[in-house]
């Protein structure tokens, strides 16, 4: 029987080390694992061909394996997510690689598709990632949300931890407190972005991508994507309606776990 060709394919590296909550995608959140929750949620897009757990651990692999996941083992050496999906999907035939994080519970199936879609419609796309309009203020001069700002033609400028853009004359900080209006981040004159962590890659790119050498501004604000623009790549960035949350400490553990509870999932 003829193999079926895979055109794209969604990785999630999982990496069992954490600093700020130990062997957090083992962690329970109402009754699944942090793990457990991202692959549910990536299995249910409509354009990966192919769905696999990179990870590093054995205790990983036999969580991945109990929730009925594709797994492949790699190397405990590795610096980046990037670096572990370029090591999972070497001997394997596709165009289009997809980087889901492995602590992104919330992560909406159809943002994974909307990256998908952008990138087969336009084949000069190399890299895309997706934003969403900032609706909380508190998130602006919070350096866990990294913000983005775009070229006319819907290409990264720059990402940030900083707010972005910065207006000049205007209050340092917006937030509920000092801004009568918490909406007014949201009006035209005050729109910032947040980046959300997901990618999208041409095969090809992933490889030009992942021996890039870490850049200046990559170290200054510890983002890996600034490499690829620094380098003079260009990232295409679609926005969505759906937000999601990443999960790197106990509060943000407790807050996802408040969230689900809010939406009847436990």
């Amino acid at each position: 029987m003829k193999k079926k060709e895979i055109n794209v394919i969604g990785v999630i590296p999982a990496r069992y080390a954490s600093t700020r909550l130990n062997f957090k995608l083992l962690q329970d959140l109402c009754g699944k694992s942090i793990l457990n929750w991202t692959w549910e949620k990536a299995s249910k897009t409509h354009l990966l061909d192919k769905l696999i757990i990179a990870c590093d651990h054995p205790k990983l692999e036999e969580e991945a394996k109990k929730i009925g996941a594709e797994v492949v083992m790699t190397s405990q050496l590795h610096q980046s997510g990037t670096d572990r999906i370029a090591e999972a999907v070497r001997d394997i035939e596709a165009k289009i690689v997809v980087n889901i994080q492995a602590d992104e519970p919330f992560i909406h199936p159809s943002i994974i598709d909307s990256l998908i879609q952008e990138m087969i419609s336009d084949k000069k796309i190399t890299m895309a990632t997706p934003k969403k309009k900032i609706e909380d203020p508190a998130q602006i001069n919070n350096p866990n949300t990294v913000k983005v700002i775009c070229d006319k033609f819907g290409f990264a400028i720059y990402f940030s931890r900083c707010p972005l853009p910065h207006y000049r004359g205007q209050r340092k900080s917006f937030n509920s407190k000092s801004v009568p209006n918490a909406s007014a981040c949201s009006q035209s004159a005050r729109t910032y972005y947040k980046h959300l962590g997901i990618y999208a890659y041409t095969k090809d790119f992933l490889y030009t991508f992942k021996n890039l050498p870490p850049s200046e501004l990559e170290n200054a604000e510890k983002l890996e994507q600034l490499r690829a623009i620094e380098a003079g790549y260009k990232i295409k960035v679609i926005e969505t309606d759906f937000d999601s949350q990443g999960i790197d400490t106990p509060e943000d553990l407790q807050e996802a776990e408040r969230i689900l509870i809010e939406k009847g999932y436990a």
